[in-house]
């Protein structure tokens, strides 16, 4: 048998308070909230691709560092995995018995830190250095995801709390080492086949 850690001692109470929320909510309000904390990380991707593809037509080490947010989302999952598989946390779902949205997930799937929320902060962070404005729709969206896991009652409160707080912590790290790298406006990849990763064509006029 697997000990796992009891969180409900953190802020039980809370989760309890947010998941009665969700049951005496109506009907289409659970299940936007649940459609959201299922598919909402696919709007993160389509704000990955949407910064690349601006980024594109401003400078290759715009890019650059656009291509480098999923390289950041990945680091950020990981680093929000190991430290799940460190605390071993169990599911409020499963410490408190509450009948929740979603369903409960089977023993052994932990619950601390939340991926979800750790995700999305990490794409909101990394995007903001690529473009403002797609990066504050992140960050809004990023809010919206961590509240949706609380409310779908598949973590508690701390649980997306530090999520946001990895996700954050290590995209700040990796768009700040990536400022110092040099420009890579005259490498020879921006002028080869790879280059339109970089770079979007110019469209010259004929005539």
């Amino acid at each position: 048998m697997i000990l796992a850690f009891d969180g409900s001692s953190v802020d039980g109470s809370a989760y309890r308070y947010v998941t009665g929320l969700a049951a005496h909510s109506p009907a289409w309000l659970d299940g936007l909230v649940s459609f959201w904390s299922t598919y909402g990380l696919g709007l993160f991707a389509v704000l990955m691709v949407l910064g690349w593809w601006r980024a594109r037509r401003e400078s290759p080490g715009a890019a650059l560092a656009a291509l480098a947010v999923p390289l950041v989302v990945v680091v950020a999952y990981g680093v929000d995995l190991g430290v799940k598989l460190l605390v071993r946390e169990d599911r409020p779902c499963r410490s408190l018995r509450v009948v929740t949205l979603e369903a409960c997930p089977a023993p052994g799937d932990w619950s601390f830190p939340s991926n979800h929320a750790a995700i999305a902060a990490a794409v909101a962070v990394a995007l903001l250095s690529v473009s403002r404005r797609l990066g504050a729709v992140a960050v809004v969206a990023a809010g919206a995801m961590a509240a949706s896991r609380v409310w779908v009652g598949a973590h508690y409160p701390h649980d997306v709390a530090v999520g946001v707080l990895v996700g954050t912590l290590v995209a700040m790290a990796m768009t700040a080492a990536l400022r110092i790298l040099p420009d890579v406006s005259g490498h020879p990849l921006a002028a080869s086949r790879l280059g339109v990763l970089l770079l979007a064509p110019r469209l010259t006029r004929s005539g």
